[in-house]
């Protein structure tokens, strides 16, 4: 008998018993209230006292050599990360005649991926003027190390494809030479072989050719590259 009853209260008392939280809720109404507004009031004077530091933005068009239509923002994630080494602080310290470390310099600025080619640098200052010069200097000092790059990658590239192209004249010359020396006429059994030396020949001016094409485009391309890697929003000062 005590332990139906005992069970039947056990059912009845609810888990969560909301009516108690309300009027708990109510009772420290004010507390709750007065700790609100003194947040508020904390956070406009900490706004007030300790206000954000002048700060600049720009954005930089940046062309790629490589730009693919299916890019999954792989080239522009490199971009970012060679913004913030300390070749590109530098170099951007450099053309402010600063003599603050690279190091504590990164520290003041980020990149970030806008598109796949458009870039946008945040950099921050002493001043509204300090902040949009240290802008400015940053787009240029990328821009130009990127050029720079590009521009190696490029002659590197056309090096490797003429070097490729010489060797296949020298082995053309071989070719012909030895097409020379063996004439039908004078050697009846050897037309096989002047066959297959005329159809090497055929195939060796395809492919120097095709080397002289690709090292033409791989040079071609480059101009590309400086023409359209530019600052496409000139720095200001951010509010």
């Amino acid at each position: 008998m005590t332990t139906s009853t005992t069970s039947e209260s056990s059912a009845a008392t609810p888990l969560f018993d909301l009516q108690a939280l309300v009027v708990a809720v109510r009772r420290r109404r004010r507390l709750w209230c007065a700790m609100a507004l003194l947040g508020l009031v904390a956070g406009a004077a900490l706004a007030v006292l300790l206000p954000p530091p002048p700060s600049a933005v720009t954005k930089v068009l940046v062309a790629h050599a490589e730009d693919q239509p299916n890019d999954t923002g792989t080239l522009m994630r490199t971009d970012v990360a060679v913004l913030g080494t300390t070749r590109i602080a530098d170099e951007a310290l450099r053309a402010l005649k600063s003599r603050e470390k690279p190091e504590d310099f990164m520290r003041d600025y980020r990149g970030t991926g806008l598109t796949n080619n458009v870039m946008q640098i945040d950099v921050t200052g002493g001043s509204d003027a300090e902040a949009v010069a240290r802008a400015k200097a940053l787009a240029d000092a990328f821009i130009a190390d990127h050029v720079r790059r590009m521009r190696e990658t490029a002659t590197a590239e056309s090096k490797a494809l003429l070097d490729q192209r010489d060797r296949m004249r020298n082995e053309l010359a071989q070719v012909n030479e030895e097409i020379g020396s063996r004439t039908p006429e004078s050697e009846p059994t050897a037309s096989a072989t002047i066959e297959t030396l005329f159809a090497r020949r055929a195939e060796l001016n395809s492919r120097i050719a095709d080397f002289d094409q690709r090292a033409a485009e791989a040079r071609t391309g480059t101009p590309k590259v400086v023409a359209g890697t530019q600052i496409v929003d000139a720095p200001r000062a951010v509010r």
